[in-house]
């Protein structure tokens, strides 16, 4: 009997291991802040302000949005119509398409920003 609950408990306290591990690479992975350096390849200028480019931010929100099976939903063709000022608070709206092909808006908003880089986010 002393093997049996010793067996029991530790099969408990693995299966809670691999939950728990799963839970936190789940929410590491599902994150949709985004920070990115500001350099020759990726900065544009819109409105006369230093901007991240709209391909950087279209291809890091379309693989950021469903990096797992159970977190997000499939979207493809993500488009912004400029790109991202890097000023803090500053918003955009870009646009993609879900698994039926219907169109979905996604804001992309700028947490923080830098002369060298600018932390963003959007929402799923």
């Amino acid at each position: 009997m002393k093997q049996r609950s010793g067996f029991l408990v530790g099969a408990v306290g693995g299966a809670i291991a691999v939950v728990a591990v799963g839970g936190v690479g789940t929410y590491l992975l599902s994150g949709t802040e985004s920070n990115t350096m500001l350099n020759d390849y990726s900065t544009v200028r819109v409105d006369g302000q230093k901007a991240l480019s709209a391909n950087i931010v279209e291809g890091r929100t379309e693989n950021k949005y469903n990096p797992l099976p159970w977190v997000g939903q499939k979207v493809t063709g993500v488009t912004c119509p400029t790109g991202l000022k890097a000023v803090a608070g500053t918003t955009l709206t870009c646009t993609g398409k879900d698994e039926d092909g219907k169109a979905i808006a996604i804001r992309v908003t700028v947490v923080r920003a830098s002369d060298r880089s600018v932390t963003w986010k959007f929402e799923r």
